[in-house]
């Protein structure tokens, strides 16, 4: 009841973001995924499409492919009818196609579930994360299970909106945390002194800065 409720909160305040606060967002976030690819140079990373009010904007896979060394490879989530997510690479705009819950995904060949389980950073969706780095998603439980795959040595990371990074959130066994945030206002920031600092991300940075400089 309690995640239930806070996601409808969570939900409601996102659809009611005004379309110039949304895409100044987007621009912000994906600038700062971007600097941090560059700082990372993964080999293999996942994200996904945004929809509707999640930040970052749905031409986000291009732009973070365009970031990408020149054979790194960048797979977006397939969802299953058991609601567990495969994997296939983002190849172009124009590959990605309609799929349920309103997504899109490659059309490309897919890869199995334990494809994340190679990434070295991994893009996830969720409404809110707390300051443990517990995430609340919507519900189906995907995300728990492809990050449950994710190998210790993968840098995990959100997209959210200003005010989404929150003190606590309610949680269940069974649910991952992640390793880093990132929103508009303060760019990247590691959790509670964050793992990611062993991946050349300082907690609090903006754009490859540390906060404050």
């Amino acid at each position: 009841m309690a995640k239930r409720d806070t996601r409808v909160d969570l939900l409601a305040r996102r659809r009611s973001l005004p379309a110039t606060t949304r895409a100044v967002a987007a621009g912000r976030v994906q600038a700062e995924l971007v600097a941090l690819v560059r700082r990372l140079r993964p080999n293999r990373m996942t994200a996904y499409v945004p929809v509707g009010s999640e930040p970052g904007g749905a031409d986000l896979p291009e732009v973070l492919r365009a970031a990408l060394p020149v054979d790194a490879e960048l797979l977006l989530p397939v969802l299953l009818p058991d609601l567990d997510l495969d994997w296939a690479a983002y190849t172009r705009p124009d590959a990605l196609i309609a799929a349920g819950r309103g997504i899109r995904e490659p059309s490309g060949p897919r890869l199995g579930v334990t494809a994340v389980a190679h990434a070295e950073l991994v893009v996830v969706p969720a409404l809110a994360v707390d300051h443990n780095g517990r995430r609340l998603g919507r519900g189906g439980g995907s995300y728990d299970r492809a990050l449950a795959r994710v190998p210790e040595a993968a840098l995990t990371v959100v997209p959210l909106h200003d005010g989404e990074l929150v003190e606590a959130l309610p949680a269940e066994p069974h649910d991952r945390r992640v390793r880093a945030v990132v929103t508009p206002a303060d760019g990247v920031r590691t959790l509670d002194g964050g793992p990611g600092a062993a991946h050349g991300v300082a907690p609090h940075t903006s754009a490859g800065r540390t906060r404050g400089e």
